[in-house]
């Protein structure tokens, strides 16, 4: 895993300040290793002359892979480069980049500040830090480094019509980290903004009014250190998910797959196996609990009845203390919060996966294509789309996607129940099988309910009469049969299965639909149009499911 850090800078740096600004950078790169060991640092530049290549050098040295995302094709972007030494470092920097990226507008025409438009919605929707190196004065060139600042925070790039849905413009941007390295620019006036000095560095956002601090914000803090857990997961399980999870390939043996493709089936196979791994674990937890909750009160109804021995209240004690013991080990390895977010992450890239192989999302698209997904969810969930943009950057561009690759997505994503195959056999399956074991739980809860209330009409209507310790002991039964049904009914609420089965309902209804329209032509642009709602619908309910369990954490104490 990747942490990606975006860079955006002036080219007429002064001179004298070089070796200044080089320090910074250099701390900055030191700093976010050593607070996220497990995060492998990842620099996007433009290899432009200034503040591009000053950076791109730091991370050089630092042996730091770097992206090289050009605006245009390379032979357009070298006329930018006048002297012979400047377009010399640059094919050399260019040399060293680990891939290089070339940006297309899929328009016949588009100017040139346009395209570098382009470059700054690139680089600020794919990267989890945005380093300026800025002088801090606004800006009006298109494409120039305040609009990209601002573009970052703001999700508005004045004089360019940006690829942002409304919606996403009123959303908490969770992608809006910027690092400020203040510098002054070789030119008149080239002094930074008021308040502030040259060589300073600040860390801001947009939210609390743009305030600066020196170190990382919390809410961003805490966002990229679920991005290092995951990481960590991955590498520490790495050998015991291996087979838990099936590629979304593997049934392709004729396509040639497209760049960016196997990265993001490696992702989903690794986010889906772990999902799976904390799964097991919540739902170990879950039933240890209900089942200890279940035989403290057995034991407390014995003792009280039968005047039960001392060791047996010990004995309470220590199934309580078992039950909180599972919850705190749960709790600390955040289990809950680990399942929900990796099921939600490998829901988010199968979609990512489907859509990209589909030619789904533009080729030529700079943008970040899947910027709704959980962005009116809180800020700590930025860490998934943070997973998803690294996804994003290696996608192919520039090219129309094969018009076969919608047919085998069509039958590998929405698939067919016949043939027990895509997500249409999954939720009709799952549906079935939910709806089965809430019905099962339902009977047996009554069952216990009413066996319970049975036994207390027996013992009104038998009165004092009969055997000491046959009454006892349905005494006993007339306690336990109620207090298992409420902790049946208990269980069930947790693992909300009556929701589960409208989400599964409804989303077999939606693959359907998705079945029949894409059936009933062979028009491959409007088969396409289905697979986007149909993955919007999936991204959608994602994260409904994300915040209906959210609401249902393991909890010892109100059982």
């Amino acid at each position: 895993m990747h942490l990606i850090i975006g860079i955006t800078g002036h080219r007429d740096l002064v001179e004298e300040e070089k070796p200044a600004l080089e320090s910074r950078v250099r701390t900055l790169f030191n700093n976010l290793s050593s607070r996220y060991p497990d995060l492998e640092l990842q620099l996007l530049t433009a290899l432009a002359e200034g503040a591009d290549r000053l950076v791109a050098r730091v991370a050089a040295d630092l042996k730091i892979p770097y992206l090289a995302v050009l605006p245009m094709e390379q032979p357009d972007y070298e006329k930018d480069f006048e002297s012979a030494d400047s377009l010399a470092e640059f094919r050399s920097l260019l040399a060293d980049s680990e891939k290089v990226i070339e940006l297309s507008s899929g328009k016949a025409f588009i100017g040139r500040n346009s395209q570098y438009a382009q470059l700054g919605l690139f680089i600020s929707n794919h990267c989890h830090v945005l380093l300026a190196l800025w002088d801090g004065q606004p800006g009006n060139a298109v494409g120039g480094t305040a609009q990209v600042v601002n573009y970052h925070l703001t999700g508005v790039m004045d004089g360019y019509e940006g690829q942002l849905s409304p919606a996403s413009l009123l959303a908490d941007n969770e992608n809006d980290l910027v690092h400020h390295i203040v510098c002054s620019r070789a030119r008149p006036g080239g002094v930074p903004a008021e308040g502030l000095s040259a060589l300073d560095a600040w860390w801001f956002s947009s939210r609390g009014d743009g305030a600066r601090t020196r170190d990382i914000p919390e809410a961003y803090g805490l966002q990229l250190d679920r991005l290092q857990q995951f990481a960590r997961d991955w590498k520490d399980k790495e050998a015991a998910l291996r087979f838990r999870s099936a590629s979304l390939l593997e049934d392709n043996t004729v396509l040639d797959v497209p760049s960016g493709a196997q990265q993001t089936d490696q992702l989903f196979q690794v986010a889906d196996s772990l999902a799976i791994h904390y799964q097991q674990r919540v739902n170990s937890s879950l039933r240890a609990i209900h089942i200890l909750a279940v035989l403290m009160g057995l034991v407390f109804l014995v003792y009280s009845e039968f005047n039960g021995p001392g060791y047996m209240v010990l004995t309470f004690l220590g199934l309580f203390l078992a039950g909180v013991a599972v919850h705190f080990i749960g709790s600390s390895r955040e289990w809950h919060r680990k399942y929900l977010d990796y099921r939600a992450l490998a829901e988010g890239l199968r979609v990512q996966f489907y859509w990209n192989l589909s030619g789904v999302v533009d080729s030529s698209s700079a943008g970040f294509a899947y910027e709704n997904f959980l962005q009116t969810q809180d800020v700590d969930l930025g860490w998934i789309r943070h997973v998803m943009r690294q996804a994003s950057i290696s996608r192919t561009r520039g090219r129309t996607a094969d018009p076969a690759w919608v047919k085998w997505v069509i039958g590998e994503w929405i698939g067919e129940p016949a043939h027990d195959r895509g997500q249409l056999a999954y939720y009709s399956r799952k549906k079935m099988y939910n709806t089965a074991r809430f019905r099962r739980t339902q009977w047996l809860g009554n069952l216990c309910l009413w066996s319970g209330i049975v036994i207390a009409l027996l013992l009104f209507f038998l009165g004092t009469d009969g055997n000491g310790d046959q009454r006892q002991v349905l005494l006993v039964l007339m306690g336990v049969l109620p207090l298992v049904a409420g902790i049946w009914d208990a269980y069930s609420h947790k693992k909300a299965e009556k929701e589960l089965i409208k989400q599964y309902g409804f989303m077999s209804r939606v693959f359907q639909k998705a079945r029949k329209l894409v059936d009933d032509t062979d028009d491959v642009a409007f088969q396409r149009q289905v697979l986007k709602a149909l993955g919007q619908a999936a991204l959608d309910e994602g994260a409904e499911w994300l915040l209906m369990h959210r609401e249902r954490p393991l909890e010892h104490g109100r059982l």
